[in-house]
């Protein structure tokens, strides 16, 4: 079933994306055939300047090619005083004629748009609304040429002035009218539906916490129903404990002045102090970091430690600004949030757009502005952190939950084709790990399409991966230096044959069609490496597929407890090759492979102070393990057969949810 969604009022000087495109598209249509583009020295062509744009549909002609070359398609358009007014004009010498507005015009001046202002036709800018330069009057006059509106035109789009409303037009996409209709679930229980219509209710323009909290609703339908009493826990647990949203004014390398919003939810601290992600992203808003902070609770719920769950960001678009710019960016941002930092309060740790050197001035201002420098914030590998394996044990922990699975099948990773989305730091972790586990790793893939080598990935192509990441250049390349790789532009990578999906991208990145796509391709195993990949068609897809699916709460504890570790005993100062290289070793590969993840046992701080050896061989993996054991013990608990693909999905969230439900109520009403 659908439901509308009431969105909040339109600032008209930023247009949606996605509804300038839809605009864009409709006056592409209705245009038709051809235009020109350019014409001889005097005023505009009439014919143009009264050519319907938008309330007549785009005609066929029927004239041969003989009465097409009159150009008389347009003029057929006219009322029949002004077709004789125009037949007694003399004609216009013509350079060139531009064919086919949607395929080349079109294409390459995207946002731009025809209509008439003041009698008069013009090509706007899709963004601001106005023609010509910077925001002013067309500076060639109204007697200018259409060849030379649009030189005006590309002048104006790439000025100061455009570039700021095209950055506030993509920072401003929660003020947005939201479209897009939620999908809500049919739910058994009316207690469970009355939690989700409350939280519509409350947040209706929030898509992304009201599909995380339809997820969640859906797992726990079946505890709900045996004790109406969590209805109101979890009216509570989906309320955040604390929302900070701030301003962040910053100053780039030309001296002007930005300005970016700033957010921090701290979701839940029943269980201890919240840890969480921090992401810089134009499409950031309180929707997402809400429901990244809902999924971070219920993460470290699963963990072996007493943790909250939190989120947070910015706007900020790290991409294409400078080591200073962002400098003074993260510093801004610390300004307002030391406040509510601490070992005991609240850490961030690295997410989309946010990386060593982002965490380094983060912290490097926090400890300037605390006055002490007790605890690190998990993430960066700097020399006053200690050995950051966040990231590492996060991707690799995702394989290594793949591994639990197939073991529990009779199989083994070794020889199947995965598929795995994104090119980030977890990404190429999963691939690494994939590699040394004997897997076949064909595809990653960024903003702009994906990568295919059918020859599979090894250590010397992932070395070469990381090394394009890190000039910033495009997955394109690599296909140039190896010849049976293929990049495919604006796609997506599900439809590879593949044994087993890795998505690590960002949410709702698989479709229902992507779901489809995926199924037909043989995958039967989804590991969710980013938070929510799925969306709830998609879901309903892969579930009926029987595709089993490992969520991101449960195969993502690794990086929490490496994290936490980190942060305990941020003393220890391992080299990142040495730690690699331990890694490598074929006989111990699991034991040190996964030692920061499972080494939790309560002589920990002696045994990180020695030099590994072969009495810690029984604490490998166990982090991990226990939180899939835990995750298919409490869906047996409650009626989901170890075979269902949605066993490990609602073990997870149950065994989550009761354990911090547990603490709400010994705590009381706070």
């Amino acid at each position: 079933m659908l439901l509308p969604v009431v969105g909040l009022e339109m600032n008209s000087a930023m247009d949606d994306i996605s509804m300038i495109q839809q605009r864009h598209h409709l006056v592409v249509r209705e245009l038709g055939g051809e235009i020109d583009l350019e014409i001889g020295p005097g005023d505009d062509d009439p014919s143009f300047s009264h050519t319907p744009l938008i309330t007549v549909p785009p005609q066929e002609s029927s004239a041969d090619d003989h009465e097409e070359n009159k150009n008389m398609a347009i003029v057929s358009h006219l009322q029949s005083e002004d077709q004789e007014l125009l037949k007694s004009l003399p004609a216009k010498r013509k350079k060139k004629v531009v064919k086919r507005w949607r395929e080349e015009w079109a294409d390459t001046y995207k946002w731009a748009y025809v209509d008439v202002k003041e009698g008069t036709t013009r090509i706007f800018c899709s963004i601001c609304r106005e023609y010509g330069r910077k925001h002013r009057r067309n500076p060639y006059g109204n007697e200018g040429s259409r060849n030379m509106q649009m030189s005006a035109l590309e002048e104006h789009n790439n000025s100061l002035l455009h570039k700021e409303a095209l950055r506030l037009q993509m920072a401003s996409k929660d003020k947005i009218i939201a479209d897009k209709p939620i999908y809500v679930k049919a739910l058994m229980s009316k207690s469970a539906g009355s939690i989700v219509e409350a939280a519509l209710k409350r947040d209706p323009n929030e898509l992304e916490f009201i599909q995380s909290v339809q997820e969640v609703i859906h797992a726990l339908e079946r505890v709900i129903s045996k004790n109406s009493g969590y209805v109101n826990t979890m009216e509570r647990l989906l309320e955040p404990e604390r929302t900070i949203i701030f301003r962040v004014p910053w100053v780039d390398d030309r001296g002007e002045m930005h300005v970016n919003r700033g957010f921090r939810v701290q979701f839940n601290q029943t269980l201890g102090p919240c840890r969480g992600g921090l992401r810089f992203h134009p499409s950031m808003n309180l929707s997402i970091a809400k429901f990244l902070g809902f999924q971070q609770t219920l993460r470290t719920a699963l963990s072996p430690y007493r943790l909250g769950g939190a989120s947070g960001g910015s706007d900020f678009d790290p991409k294409g600004k400078s080591d200073n710019e962002i400098m003074h960016f993260c510093q801004s941002y610390m300004d307002e949030l030391y406040r509510y930092m601490g070992p005991d309060k609240d850490l961030p740790s690295e997410e989309m757009g946010v990386g060593t050197r982002e965490m380094g001035f983060l912290y490097g201002q926090y400890r300037r502005l605390a006055g002490h420098s007790q605890g690190s914030f998990t993430g960066p590998r700097l020399n006053w952190s200690g050995s950051s394996l966040r990231t590492e044990a996060m991707g690799y922990g995702l394989v290594f939950f793949a591994q639990l699975i197939l073991a529990d099948m009779n199989k083994e990773l070794k020889g199947l084709r995965c598929v795995v989305s994104g090119s980030g730091k977890i990404a190429m972790h999963v691939l690494e790990k994939l590699i040394a586990y004997g897997a076949l790793p064909i595809t990653v893939s960024d903003s702009k399409g994906y990568l295919v080598d059918e020859d599979g990935f090894d250590f010397m192509k992932l070395s070469f991966l990381r090394d394009i990441k890190a000039q910033h250049r495009t997955l394109r390349d690599y296909s140039k230096t190896y010849a049976r790789a293929k990049y495919y532009d604006e796609a997506k990578p599900w439809n590879e044959r593949c044994d087993v999906a890795f998505p690590c991208a960002s949410q709702n990145e698989i479709d229902h069609n992507d779901a489809i796509t995926l199924v037909n391709s043989g995958c039967r195993i989804l590991i969710e490496g980013s938070n929510m990949p799925c969306t709830p068609e998609a879901m309903d897809v892969l579930k009926g597929a029987n595709v089993l699916i490992a969520p991101s709460i449960a195969a993502g504890t690794g990086g929490v407890v490496a994290g936490e570790l980190e942060l305990k005993e941020y003393n220890l100062n391992w080299a990142p090759e040495d730690f690699e290289s331990k890694l490598q070793a074929r006989n111990n590969f699991s034991l040190y492979f996964f030692f920061f993840i499972g080494a939790i046992s309560s002589n920990l701080c002696e045994s990180i102070g020695q030099p590994f050896n072969m009495r810690n061989d029984k604490q490998p993996f166990e982090a991990i393990k226990q939180t899939y054991q835990r995750a298919l013990k409490t869906a047996a608990e409650f009626g989901y057969q170890k075979e269902s693909p949605e066993a490990l999905i609602h073990g997870a969230v149950i065994s989550a949810f009761l354990t911090i439900a547990s603490g709400m109520s010994e705590q009381g009403c706070v």
